[in-house]
């Protein structure tokens, strides 16, 4: 028993020895250094604080000075030595508050050593160990010590001053003398929990500033990666379908052709094969971007569960039943079909059709009563997509969505190599123009972010809203579209 309670002693004794050696070592690294912590910049009147602080400085010189030489009976050089040195603390305490705070203490410790020798000879009295010049320079230095340092540190530099000043006063005493102690002791605490109280509401306002901005980014990536599911999912959709063409017709084309050679009878079921193995590592990759509750218009593959929708992805084919949907609301829409109309790829015709529905969605919603144009025009090399809103008749009732509509326009027309301009249009309208090339270049560079120079990155770093009818969408503009 004795063993075990000596081993439990000298365990719990090596804990303590350590907490309070890391406690000295945090206050010495606090409090034993001359770093520069600057106040920070003012908004508005930036040097008002500082300017207030030397004013205040030269008060406490002059007037500290003065009192010490006629009531004190100090010699002049002596008063001014004194009064200078806490005059300089609070001027040293903008920059280092820490210096600033020993160089007032010493001061004080001068100041008090000075006039005790004078207590005594005089009938009358006089303030002792604190002056009042010094109380006043003690409660600038600590406030702006406090509102730089750590609150530990605050309250250990109060401690110090409130047990140098027992000492002073209660230790070592004097005759014929108005003690200023306590209440010096309870002004430099007051200030000391007025900054250290500031100090933390500052703190806090800059980690909400911070999460603020870090929600904002981060819903601006979700709702980027949800709009790149959609978009994969989709995709998949289209690139399946063709793959299980090619997979039947293989299948079939032996059938097609009289006594068939072995060779090609081969060669086909390669095919068939090939494509089926495409398709199931298609599904498997792209998998793990579908999300298992598909919203209004998205569509999964029908993976063999019975449970999942199996229908074709909208294409330009269905772009007059879009339109009529909108003109069913109450709202005027022409559309205007520019060039010889002619089949394109899957991916275009997908991404085309998203684009103005996604449009048409941010008309209704932000241009109330304005009147749309929907113009597709067939270019030799890709198709051109603009939509633009007149004037709205009324406000724009308030929006419930995520603010994020022309993100998901990007990223279709990035994803093809294209180009798109977003911007207002004549008396308050809105206009998009959307190029989608037929034939996506091979090294179109990824789209995980815009680039940092171009025009709508600072939109999806900080999240601005980005519906049609806004007028801040600036986007990558496509050359020669106005």
């Amino acid at each position: 028993m004795s063993r075990l309670s000596g081993v439990t002693d000298t365990g719990v004794g090596r804990v303590l020895r350590a907490r309070v050696r890391g406690w000295l070592r945090a206050l010495r690294e606090d409090l034993w250094t001359v770093r520069a912590d600057p106040l920070p910049p003012s908004t508005w009147l930036r040097w008002l604080p500082h300017g207030l602080l030397c004013l205040a400085a030269f008060g406490i010189t002059v007037g500290g000075a003065g009192d010490m030489t006629d009531n004190g009976h100090l010699r002049s050089g002596l008063a001014l030595l004194v009064a200078g040195g806490q005059g300089s603390a609070v001027v040293l305490g903008m920059w280092r508050p820490v210096p600033a705070w020993w160089l007032s203490l010493g001061a004080f410790v001068l100041g008090a050593t000075m006039v005790h020798g004078q207590l005594g000879w005089d009938p009358d009295t006089y303030t002792w160990p604190w002056t009042a010049a010094g109380i006043i320079a003690e409660m600038f230095v600590l406030l702006l010590l406090a509102l730089r340092v750590p609150t530990r540190a605050a309250m250990t530099a109060l401690l110090v001053t409130a047990l140098l000043t027992y000492g002073m006063e209660s230790m070592w005493g004097a005759r014929r003398y108005d003690t200023t102690g306590l209440l010096a002791v309870c002004l430099v605490t007051i200030v000391v929990i007025l900054g250290s109280a500031l100090r933390g509401r500052r703190e806090a306002r800059a980690q909400l500033v911070e999460q603020t901005t870090l929600t904002a980014e981060e819903r601006t990536r979700r709702t980027l990666l949800e709009e790149r599911s959609r978009i994969a999912r989709e995709l998949h959709d289209v690139v399946a379908h063709h793959m299980s063409v090619i997979s039947i017709q293989a299948q079939v084309a032996p059938l097609l052709v009289e006594n068939p050679t072995d060779e090609l009878r081969e060669n086909l079921a390669g095919i068939r094969q090939n494509a089926l193995e495409a398709l199931i590592e298609l599904r498997r990759v792209l998998g793990v971007l579908r999300s298992e509750h598909p919203g209004p218009g998205e569509f999964l593959d029908g993976s063999g569960d019975g449970t999942a929708p199996r229908n074709p992805q909208p294409t330009l084919d269905r772009l007059d039943t879009l339109v009529e949907n909108t003109r069913a609301v109450g709202r005027e829409v022409v559309t205007d079909i520019k060039g010889e109309r002619r089949p394109l790829p899957p991916g275009v015709e997908l991404s085309a059709y998203r684009i103005v529905q996604e449009a048409l969605s941010n008309a209704l919603r932000h241009a109330p009563g304005a009147n749309i144009t929907v113009r597709l025009t067939y270019e030799e090399d890709g198709l051109e997509v603009e939509i633009v809103n007149g004037r709205p008749t009324g406000a724009p009732p308030p929006s419930t969505g995520t603010g994020h509509g022309l993100l998901g326009m990007r990223e279709r027309v990035a994803m093809l190599g294209g180009t798109m301009t977003a911007h207002p249009w004549h008396w308050d309208g809105f206009k998009v123009t959307a190029f989608l090339p037929d034939t996506p270049p091979t090294d179109t560079p990824p789209t995980d972010a815009p680039p940092t120079d171009a025009p709508g990155a600072d939109a999806l770093r900080t999240g601005h809203p980005n519906h049609l009818g806004h007028p801040d969408h600036p986007t990558a503009p496509r050359k020669g579209t106005s």
